[in-house]
């Protein structure tokens, strides 16, 4: 009976997500530089509008709308594998690094090759940064096992040095990209169509659900290394697994959206605060409650100071700091 009610509470939960997400994207669809009812928004896609907003709606709004959803959702679970593989609440991609060597590989790629490889080439590139990045901090923080204080503390540094290092690589990039790098290293996804969606989405569709088939292991190593090795977990194997996976989602996102941060910090603790135990509920929760913030932040963003259109890093990036504070301070006598 227990059981029964849980697994209906999670339902409701679920349902409840879906139809908040479902309400922001109405409304995302809606607000702009011109005015679109959301009865007629819902009007188009049932086939009983006209057509007059075909290019507003299907063109400018629809694209760049799922894409925010997407980048969210693969941020927002690529943080949420991050805190379980490492048993830290402050680990996420940015803060540890791994979007800023992400955006270090696309802004490379962006000055000096896609001139003569085309953009195809730049998930490629960011994923391998964000891999390059996350080594040489395993590497760094390993003495005889990782510690994972240790690797959040040098994941900071590292995530520093390679600001740094992106700001080195846009000095000498040619000029015509560096207003565009600049922009796009805030997090926007101003300017998104189809093809970039399309190009975006074999990554979500094929690693989301990767990892939610290591759902298991999360739930394992969630318990301890003593227990989850005890129960048979190949805890080595199954850590490089899930750190390929967050890296691939950070990376693939971090291409197509910029260097977006927070999102995955904010939106697994939004999860876990629903009650969620097991991972394949959070990995639901995640991919819902981060899908929603980029949504939100980007609608806010084009919005709040038209005609401008503001990059939607800057205002998830106004909560994300605060919450990283109030975290330090929540789990000050752990460090």
């Amino acid at each position: 009976m227990l059981k029964n009610l849980k697994i209906s509470r999670e339902l409701i939960l679920i349902f409840g997500l879906i139809l908040l997400a479902g309400l922001i994207f109405i409304l995302s669809l809606s607000f702009g530089s011109s005015y679109i009812s959301p009865v007629t928004v819902i009007s188009h896609f049932l086939g009983l509008e006209a057509g007059s907003y075909n290019f507003t709606i299907n063109i400018l709004r629809l694209p760049r709308t799922l894409m925010a959803f997407l980048v969210g959702a693969a941020l927002s679970v690529s943080g949420l594998i991050l805190q379980a593989n490492i048993k830290n609440p402050l680990a996420s991609p940015d803060i540890i690094g791994i979007t800023g060597g992400a955006s270090a590989g696309a802004i490379t790629y962006l000055s000096f090759f896609s001139a003569d490889y085309g953009i195809a080439g730049l998930p490629f590139a960011a994923i391998l940064g964000a891999a390059v990045v996350s080594a040489l901090i395993y590497f760094l923080a390993w003495q005889k096992g990782v510690s994972s204080i240790r690797l959040v503390l040098i994941g900071i540094g590292i995530a520093a040095a390679v600001d740094a290092l992106v700001t080195m690589i846009i000095v000498f990039s040619p000029i015509s990209t560096t207003v565009q790098s600049y922009v796009w290293l805030t997090g926007s996804i101003y300017g998104t169509n189809w093809e970039d969606l399309f190009q975006f989405l074999p990554w979500v569709i094929i690693f989301i659900p990767l990892a939610f088939a290591f759902y298991k292991s999360l739930n394992l190593l969630a318990l301890g290394d003593k227990v989850a090795a005890s129960l048979g977990l190949n805890i080595q194997f199954n850590r490089f697994l899930l750190m390929a996976i967050s890296v691939a989602l950070a990376g693939s996102a971090v291409a197509y959206a910029g260097g977006v941060a927070f999102i995955g910090l904010i939106a697994p603790h939004i999860a876990r605060k629903m009650g969620g135990k097991s991972y394949s509920i959070l990995i639901i929760y995640s991919v819902l409650s981060g899908g929603m913030i980029f949504m939100a932040a980007d609608l806010l963003a084009r919005t709040a100071f038209l005609p401008l259109d503001l990059p939607a890093g800057v205002f998830i990036s106004g909560i994300g700091a605060p919450f990283f504070i109030y975290l330090l301070y929540r789990n000050r006598n752990q460090f």
